[in-house]
């Protein structure tokens, strides 16, 4: 597990988007080498995560820097700029671990899941794109990505951008991991940052 805080990424009034991708490929690269590094509690445990190399990758602060920002934690802004945060760092997450099975091999679960990840990767970005229909075997549908409210366009042109690598890297290497994020209650990190 990892959690960045995204209050670091804040600066002179701006969100550093470039950044934030650098460090979401990074710790995805860290995070995936941890596995083998890794002590578990039981030998099943450790097997699964050898055959599924499950990550861990989330983020921290959301409310200091929407404060930041001007923004409030339950308005239109502020839902649409965590939604396209989180896009844009599960989207380059998934891409770079695509990346990693172009050169390391899929994760070992990958062919038996390969269909249901790819039609997953399908329906994020469709999702990322703001699409109101056209998900893949889902009876409830996602929420969207609302792109009108977020405040920062680059982020939301990123995201975009980052599911349609994520997919395209995918359909020809698969993926090294079968999950790459994980946003989980952040009251501890929270304090600690």
């Amino acid at each position: 597990l990892a959690s960045m805080n995204l209050l670091t990424f804040y600066r002179n009034g701006e969100f550093q988007a470039d950044e934030y991708v650098h460090a979401t490929r990074l710790w995805t690269i860290t995070l995936e080498i941890s596995v083998l590094m890794a002590q578990f509690p039981s030998k099943e445990i450790a097997q699964r995560s050898y055959d599924f190399r499950t990550l861990g990758l989330g983020y921290a602060n959301i409310g200091g820097l929407l404060m930041n920002m001007g923004y409030g934690y339950d308005g239109d802004e502020g839902r649409a700029m965590c939604g396209a945060l989180t896009a844009l760092m599960t989207g380059v997450s998934y891409a770079t671990s695509a990346e990693m099975a172009g050169e390391l091999r899929a994760f070992p679960g990958y062919a038996k899941n390969a269909d249901h990840m790819l039609r997953g990767t399908r329906n994020h970005k469709r999702a990322a794109e703001g699409a109101q229909t056209g998900y893949e075997g889902l009876a409830v549908k996602p929420v969207p990505l609302d792109y009108a409210n977020c405040p920062d366009q680059t982020i939301v042109s990123m995201a975009q951008d980052a599911w349609a690598d994520a997919l395209a890297l995918g359909e020809t290497h698969g993926y090294r991991n079968a999950q790459v994020s994980v946003i989980a209650p952040t009251g501890t990190i929270g304090l600690v940052m």
